[in-house]
């Protein structure tokens, strides 16, 4: 049977949605598994019910910003608007996959909100030389640095050897990042143009929790690397199973 895969609708706006959320289910569907899409307006007991079923979690981008209130900041002019169903269904997902150790793989906001529910800050508005939103049709936007001995760097070893030096080129569309990390999460690659953190993962034997900052859905025909990103994803929902104990990763202290 394929590993199930719970992913979030990506916003309250159907639009985007609709342009953005398919290329996410084939990229799970291509590498073997099956997506179950998450209402973002369902009650609480049905999406508990929802996550029951599922092996994996996967937190998709948005055309909305995380709030700023919820790391302790007031929101700048450049803030966007923050979307508070998403956010909703992201923290019962989050808790699902650190309460049985899912795995889970964040993507561009999904990943913001990973680090944010981990105690983490961000950046508000981007202000770098870096073009870090050029447009969802530039395949490689710009390089990312892969530290050695990440999983991050497993993965791109695996997709494809000749790129020795840790560096990638992505993809990106975003104008927000990582400040400070969150608890347990260790940056795994960042831009060397102008340091900026592109990927974290949880720094936990056993728990498979990566977030990356550009968006490998909409690469995987072009990027080994995306390819191998899914692929592993994957593989680790396969294997997951259910601990013995009542032992996982503490959800952070929330921030005030």
């Amino acid at each position: 049977m394929p590993a199930v895969i719970a992913i979030p609708e990506p916003s309250v706006d159907a639009e985007y949605n609709g342009r953005s959320l398919p290329a996410y289910v084939k990229a799970l569907e291509a590498a073997g598994a099956q997506a179950v899409v998450v209402p973002l307006h369902e009650p609480q007991e049905r999406v508990a019910k929802m996550l029951a079923g599922v092996q994996g979690i996967l937190l998709p981008g948005s055309r909305y910003d995380v709030d700023p209130q919820r790391y302790g900041e007031q929101p700048i002019a450049e803030c966007g608007p923050a979307d508070a169903a998403r956010t909703a269904v992201d923290e019962l997902l989050l808790q699902e996959g650190f309460n049985l150790r899912k795995p889970i793989l964040a993507i561009c906001h999904g990943t913001q909100t990973l680090n944010v529910w981990r105690s983490g800050t961000l950046i508000q508005d981007l202000q770098t030389g870096v073009n870090h939103q050029p447009g969802r049709t530039v395949v490689e936007a710009h390089a990312v640095e892969i530290r050695a001995g990440s999983r991050l760097a497993a993965l791109l070893a695996e997709s494809d050897g000749s790129q020795a030096d840790g560096l990638a080129q992505v993809n990106s569309s975003h104008h927000q990042a990582i400040r400070a990390p969150g608890d347990q999460l260790r940056v795994s690659a960042v831009s060397p143009g102008d340091g900026v953190i592109e990927a974290v993962e949880l720094d936990v034997p056993g728990h498979f929790v990566l977030g990356v900052q550009w968006h490998p859905e909409r690469t995987c025909a072009e990027s080994t690397l995306s390819r191998a990103i899914f692929r592993t994803f994957v593989r680790e929902a396969e294997a997951w199973h259910p601990p013995r104990t009542a032992e996982s990763v503490a959800e952070p202290t929330a921030r005030k």
